[in-house]
């Protein structure tokens, strides 16, 4: 494995992580972008074109973690067999590739393929940056450079999304031409090709590790769905049915209404900011206090964000309800670094190309029961669909971490949430 080769000054150490974080960041800045004016797109507005509707939109939407979970654990085994950096490179190419081509159609047939080839290009970046960080981190700092992944991946998405925002503000505002909307593709593209040259320019001299063997698919099933690894990865399934619903369709949603998009994209390019300096520091806390605990407060600030998220619903964005949802978004974001150790050190039982594309598998399935469930409740009951949608998810990790600590009381050496020195 990578970790065994020698790097006496730690060059390879460093030069390959950057080249992860840095490729990582680039991948997400670019799906940020498109992704904040895909359903605007899509349904025509700010163009003139009838479009389609928003159930259209969920459908299309959905075809791309249909892809990402139909594949990953593939990519996942091809991480591992054909190399790390191969099966990355070759994710940005093919992503870059089909950026280019959805800036020629609105052909909705077209755009839901197109979509579910995004699916898998994006678990195959996942799989293969993750593997590469799990190898270059030892356990008692593993925590940190997850924290690092976390904050350069979150990082991306928001500020590719404010950038997304910012060129709806625009349109919105008419200092851009409808005209416009299809080169956001483009430019999402070019960002992705950004990406590939930086990470390439880094990994270009250094040593491979070689080719392994993996687990037998049997094998690789069974440790994929057993129960330690579920039960770190779970919440992440119901956070992102969460993510899924409102990455679509928020900026569909503020299209065209009574105030600019620029505002709203300077407040998601500063929470960027701040993810950069934060999941670095909650995954060291996971490294010196426990996965355990810190998985826990995340939990915890999830719920209380999606506690006063329906409050604020029901009686109006107040600033006594405001406040607190912001507050309580900081402790949320420490589950991410947190899981990633625990599912990093679980990892020896696995391939590691394989252990780690379970995230991936995670979340797009995650999304794909966001999009599906969120557009039916909000659909057929408004509100109240919203109440019920955050409710659920309320319950169910919170369910989730009560059966995790009951599994660890149980088997203390079950899950990695002890410190890990």
């Amino acid at each position: 494995m990578a970790e065994a080769l020698s790097d006496p000054t730690g060059l390879v150490h460093a030069r390959s992580l950057l080249a992860v974080f840095g490729a990582t960041f680039f991948v997400r800045f670019a799906f940020g972008i498109t992704l904040a004016v895909f359903a605007t797109y899509i349904t025509g507005k700010l163009t003139g074109l009838s479009g389609a509707d928003q159930g259209t939109v969920g459908l299309v939407a959905a075809l791309a973690p249909i892809g990402e979970f139909s594949t990953v654990l593939l990519s996942g085994i091809a991480t591992d067999r054909v190399g790390r950096f191969p099966v990355l490179f070759g994710g940005m190419a093919g992503a870059a590739v089909l950026f280019g081509v959805v800036a020629l159609t609105r052909s909705v047939v077209a755009l839901g393929a197109l979509n579910f080839f995004f699916g898998i290009s994006s678990g195959a970046i996942l799989a293969s940056s993750l593997t590469v960080v799990a190898d270059r981190s030892g356990r008692d700092e593993r925590g940190l450079e997850m924290g690092r992944f976390d904050a350069m991946n979150l990082a991306g998405w928001l500020g590719g999304y404010a950038f997304g925002f910012a060129i709806l503000g625009l349109l919105q505002d008419g200092h851009l031409g409808a005209g416009f909307l299809p080169y956001v593709f483009v430019i999402g593209a070019l960002t992705l090709v950004a990406g590939l040259a930086f990470a390439w320019y880094l990994v270009r001299s250094i040593p491979r590790p070689p080719p392994v063997r993996g687990e037998p698919i049997s094998g690789i099933l069974r440790h994929a769905f057993g129960r330690s690894v579920l039960l770190v990865t779970l919440p992440w399934l119901i956070v992102y049915m969460l993510i899924g619903y409102i990455l679509v369709f928020a900026g569909d949603a503020t299209a065209g209404v009574g105030f600019s998009d620029l505002y709203l994209a300077a407040g998601i390019g500063a929470g960027g900011a701040v993810l950069v300096v934060s999941q670095p520091r909650f995954g060291r806390l996971a490294d010196r206090y426990g996965r355990g605990l810190l998985m826990n407060i995340g939990v915890g600030g999830f719920v209380g964000v999606m506690l006063f998220a329906c409050l604020a619903l029901a009686y109006g964005p107040r600033l006594e309800l405001i406040v607190p949802l912001g507050i309580l978004i900081l402790p949320a974001l420490g589950y991410g670094p947190a899981a990633l150790a625990a599912l990093a050190d679980l990892a020896h039982a696995l391939s590691r190309g394989t252990t780690m594309a379970i995230y991936s598998l995670t979340i797009s399935l995650g999304m794909l029961l966001g999009l599906v469930v969120g557009t039916q409740l909000v659909a057929r009951l408004g509100n109240v669909g919203f109440y019920l949608f955050f409710g659920g998810i309320s319950v169910a990790l919170v369910a989730l971490t009560l059966l995790r600590i009951r599994d660890l009381a149980a088997a203390p050496t079950r899950l990695p949430t002890t410190p890990a020195r």
